[in-house]
């Protein structure tokens, strides 16, 4: 007899989480939402895919006779279509209303609209008129008046020859971690200036290839009016940024880095809508309720801007479209979904301390959000299995990194959005006051089966207003003693704990990596848009490359230590399986050590102490080398450990455990060792370094399996 479908999938969540018993139902309701939202959805189409065809319907397309424009507008009296082709003639072309909230007009003649005209629609409500920009709308322009005003207007695009991939069919590896390289088009070059997608395609993406990344996050690509919004105010969603170039230079960028090896994922803004009403979705057709959630509910109060209503099919139609448009017609790789926590709950996370599991399952979750999600990543995945999709959610809902079937949401990865905020907190205090436990808690800690993307420093981190890590650290400093022969405590401080915070964040159980652009070799100024109060200028709102080029100043230390560590973590491959197991931790003298694999990585994070002759726990006998070390002269290091010297294991007489070894753990410092002879002095080939991994890897399991039966256990006391 077949199980309940439903039941089965709370069966399947309950086994990874135990914790999620007194949450069944809620569970149980996610399932039965999301099954009931598909059910409906397919009652009108054969498909997600087929469902999520909006932009090959609505908008402007060329017919064997004409051009065809139709337009979802529900609420309004009257529709009328302008620009350049008539003139701007206010009432000679209106849409005839066709059913459904749908309106449409027939041009006859291949010319009735041609590339590059600009263009608008003129809805009737509320016995007035009112010039948009068509909802699906492919390029909107900006154009300023001799009086010094500003309007946005749509622009009919369709050149003569579709652009030609050069390399068509690249897809992303499923088995090869994610090392992401989060970046601003506008900001990427040194000239102080909107800069473009060709100078990016063409100047950036060699750096972000010497430098190891495999994946390119490209922020602000949708249509947005004010520069400054860092691309999360998006009025146009069918619309490529005109602030970067054309749709076919976005193509070139994206074709550009495929041919490189590198995927490239869209900074995805489904999480709300720029409350414009000229630019935007935003009272449309003259109702809130079009698109967005109807009342107060319906604006956010600290974005200021508007709420979707993604229990509203329309709507759901119009953000999997969305979806379904920049994958088919740009080659993107996938999506991060910006703003998640703000979506799963009426209060948007704001405020909100989620301490228990209470916090996820109430009256305060956004369940038709949840379930929106939920198909979105089933879209995304059932048309690319090969896509990347990664959650920006700092609540930390369970479940969101699983599949539908164990009552999960679908994402591949979630932005481990804790980790740079135990940054900022250590920022703040004392070096002497850091904690090695609660960072190595929160580097490794992640929900059952869940894949997180760990990362130092957020790009907020990067705006005026606020500190990156390496300003955190060096201040003033980096303006004045950043030479390489200029000796600097605060300096030799600021790089030193700026190459060990990196370093274990990514190799201490991410299985990926994100960093900023800039923020690898420790850009030294914060990003400022152009603005009244600055003047409108852009010499903020750029990257200095020269820095991290000039063998002569520090930052050349950062940036070649970013390189190494990416290599390193690529060649071991540390990421992706939870083999972490802690070895040793010290308070007093700031020392965590743990096995990743087969590596032992052996942290000083004391200010001053270095240890002679630490005892490294390590339980197999054999010899160990150094294989990795922060401490390199290249790396703006002292060169103070021997990497050619074997350690060999020795019985010690602890109570906490048996083998171990006698090394020199300089203060501020990451040590990495291998093993290369066995206990007999025999070397440890690649088929035993993999038996070990293995073992390891058994270890990790077996682990997890005792703590979840503890879990049970606890629960059943209860």
């Amino acid at each position: 007899m077949n199980k309940d479908p439903i039941q089965a999938a709370v069966a399947r969540a309950l086994d990874l989480d135990p914790w999620l018993t007194n949450y069944k139902e809620d569970l149980a309701l996610r399932e039965r939402n999301y099954l009931a939202k598909k059910e409906a959805i397919l009652e009108g189409a054969p498909s997600l895919s087929e469902f999520a065809n909006g932009h090959h319907y609505y908008g402007f397309h060329r017919t064997e006779g004409g051009w065809v424009y139709r337009e979802w507008a529900p609420a309004a009296a009257h529709l009328f279509l302008v620009g350049d082709f008539n003139n701007w003639q206010p009432y000679t072309h209106p849409l005839q209303a066709i059913g459904n909230g749908n309106w449409e007009i027939r041009l006859d003649g291949k010319d009735a609209l041609k590339h590059g005209q600009r263009i608008k629609v003129l809805l009737q409500y509320q016995n007035q008129d009112h010039y948009k920009i068509p909802l699906y709308i492919r390029r909107v322009i900006q154009e300023v008046r001799e009086d010094g005003s500003i309007d946005w207007l749509g622009q009919i695009w369709e050149p003569e020859e579709d652009y030609e991939w050069k390399t068509p069919n690249f897809k992303l590896s499923r088995h090869v971690p994610p090392f992401i390289y989060e970046a601003h088009i506008g900001i990427a070059q040194e000239e102080g200036k909107v800069s473009s997608f060709r100078e990016f395609a063409d100047l950036t993406l060699p750096r972000i290839k010497k430098s190891g990344y495999n994946v390119i996050q490209l922020m602000a690509i949708m249509q947005h009016p004010y520069y400054g919004s860092f691309g999360y105010h998006v009025s146009n969603f069918f619309a490529v940024s005109s602030w970067f170039g054309t749709p076919e230079d976005l193509k070139y960028l994206i074709d550009k880095a495929h041919s490189m090896g590198m995927g490239v994922l869209m900074d995805l803004v489904h999480s709300h809508a720029v409350k414009n009403e000229a630019e935007g979705l935003s009272f449309f057709d003259g109702t809130q309720e079009q698109f967005f959630v109807p009342g107060p509910r319906g604006f956010h109060e600290t974005w200021d801007s508007m709420c979707f209503n993604y229990g509203k099919t329309s709507v759901v139609h119009f953000l999997l479209s969305n979806l379904k448009f920049w994958l088919e017609e740009f080659h993107f790789d996938g999506f991060r979904f910006d703003g998640i926590t703000s979506m799963l709950y009426w209060d948007h996370g704001m405020g909100t301390d989620f301490t228990d599991y209470s916090k996820y399952f109430s009256l305060n979750t956004n369940t038709d959000a949840v379930t929106y999600l939920t198909l979105a990543c089933e879209l995304v995945h059932s048309l690319f299995p090969n896509a990347l999709l990664v959650a920006e959610d700092m609540s930390g809902m369970p479940g969101l990194c699983l599949p539908p079937d164990h009552c999960g949401i679908g994402f591949d990865y979630r932005l481990s959005m804790g980790v740079p905020d135990l940054w900022i907190r250590n920022m703040k205090k004392d070096d002497h006051d850091w904690s090695v436990n609660e960072i190595y808690y929160e580097v490794t800690t992640h929900r059952p089966m869940e894949k997180r993307i760990n990362y130092a420093e957020s790009h907020d981190q990067a705006l005026v207003g606020d500190k990156t890590l390496f300003f955190w650290l060096a201040d003033q400093e980096a303006y004045w003693h950043m030479s390489k022969d200029d000796d600097n405590y605060i300096i030799d401080r600021a790089i030193a704990l700026h190459k060990m915070i990196r370093f274990i964040t990514l190799t201490a159980g991410a299985d990926g990596y994100l960093n900023f652009i800039g923020n690898e070799f420790g850009h030294p100024e914060w990003i400022d848009f152009p603005r009244l109060e600055n003047g409108w200028s852009y010499h903020y709102a750029r990257r200095q490359w020269h820095l991290a080029d000039d063998d002569l100043l520090k930052y050349s230390y950062l940036m070649e230590f970013d390189r190494a560590m990416i290599r390193f973590a690529k060649k071991t491959g540390i990421m992706g399986p939870k083999n972490i197991q802690l070895l040793w931790t010290d308070e007093h003298r700031k020392i965590v050590a743990y096995r990743n694999n087969a590596y032992i990585f052996l942290y000083n994070f004391h200010p001053t102490d270095s240890v002679e002759n630490f005892v490294l726990p390590i339980n197999r006998e054999g010899s160990y080398q150094v294989v990795f070390s922060s401490d390199r002269k290249e790396f703006g290091g002292f060169g103070r450990i021997d990497e050619d010297y074997i350690y060999q294991t020795q019985t010690m007489d602890m109570a906490d455990f048996d083998q171990g070894i006698r090394i020199y753990s300089p203060a501020r410092t990451v040590l990495v060792l291998r093993k290369v002879a066995d206990s007999e002095g025999n070397e440890v080939d690649a088929e035993a370094r993999d038996a070990i991994d293995q073992m390891v890897a058994a270890e990790a399991k077996a682990q997890q399996a005792l703590v979840i039966q503890q879990m049970k256990k606890s629960l059943d006391r209860k």
